[in-house]
């Protein structure tokens, strides 16, 4: 009899728990529009966080939800974002393409090391130890963290070891702007072609010591800029590109190639007065 009344109530338990559980589906049920999967789908899945949100399936979410438009996923293709908005019968939305761009041009030709450092290939473990051992404190340690780290090898060093960044690969997900110490990468419209290719904070000819290629902080860029389109703050250009950048004037006299044009392909364009580098080498300490 006692297994009877244990099996009955053993049973009669199992019942109500299936009961609250059905209950509690019912109430805590949270309705997914079925789009949203679809539309991941459509998405490309490189989750680099280009769009502004952390992956393609919050993206996929704001894009059902219209929170957000199609033509903001810069990864996919014209054909990919334009079915998506088919999909959802919305616009496609226009967004300009951003690309990372590297504020320095410090490679090992024109600028020097003060210190051997010794360690892990790292720019993030070399930048603890006294900044790492290159003459510019701002400037490019060059051991690529921001090409390990760039999923789509858009990020590749060159033979000064500088980072060179392919404007067809990029993202702009901003990978390599967090895994630079020196904060040299920021993400820019395609369309900033006047770019300041320096960090430094320093002042005067002594700059050229340790790179040169460093900004003096000469002040002719913002001489020459048309209105308020340059002004000099903490010794560096700093472009107003609110105003009309479209212009390569401010670059003509800058006496170190400092500041630069970039033109569509990403291709450096330097000033008439700016001195010509030729050295193929490293510099090295007391070389002009």
């Amino acid at each position: 009899m006692s297994i009877i009344i244990a099996v009955a109530a053993l049973g009669g338990l199992t019942l109500l728990l299936a009961v609250m559980l059905i209950v509690a589906n019912k109430k805590l049920f949270v309705y997914e529009d079925p789009r949203i999967d679809k539309v991941e789908d459509m998405l490309p899945h490189a989750n680099c966080g280009a769009c502004g949100f952390p992956g393609c399936k919050p993206f996929a979410e704001a894009l059902v939800h219209g929170k957000a438009l199609p033509g903001k996923c810069t990864v996919s293709t014209d054909e990919g974002r334009q079915a998506i908005a088919n999909f959802l019968g919305v616009d496609m939305g226009a967004e300009e393409k951003k690309v990372a761009r590297l504020a320095c041009a410090g490679g090992t030709n024109v600028a020097i090391n003060r210190a051997q450092y010794v360690g892990i290939n790292s720019c993030q473990a070399a930048a603890l130890v006294s900044g790492g051992g290159k003459g510019c404190f701002w400037g490019c340690l060059g051991h690529g963290d921001c090409e390990v780290v760039c999923d789509f090898d858009a990020i590749t060093m060159n033979e000064h070891g500088l980072p060179m960044v392919d404007q067809d690969k990029c993202t702009a997900c901003g990978d390599c702007v967090e895994a630079c110490p020196k904060d040299l990468f920021s993400l820019q419209p395609i369309s900033h072609h006047l770019w300041v290719a320096c960090k430094n904070l320093e002042h005067g000819e002594a700059v050229l010591e340790d790179c040169q290629v460093g900004c003096t902080a000469c002040g002719k860029c913002a001489m020459d800029a048309p209105g308020d389109l340059i002004t000099m703050k903490n010794n560096l250009p700093v472009v107003n590109y609110a105003e009309n950048h479209n212009t390569q004037v401010p670059i003509q006299r800058c006496p170190t190639g400092a500041i630069v044009w970039l033109d569509d392909s990403g291709i450096v364009i330097k000033g008439k007065e700016s001195k010509k580098i030729i050295r193929k080498g490293s510099r090295s300490m007391g070389s002009s």
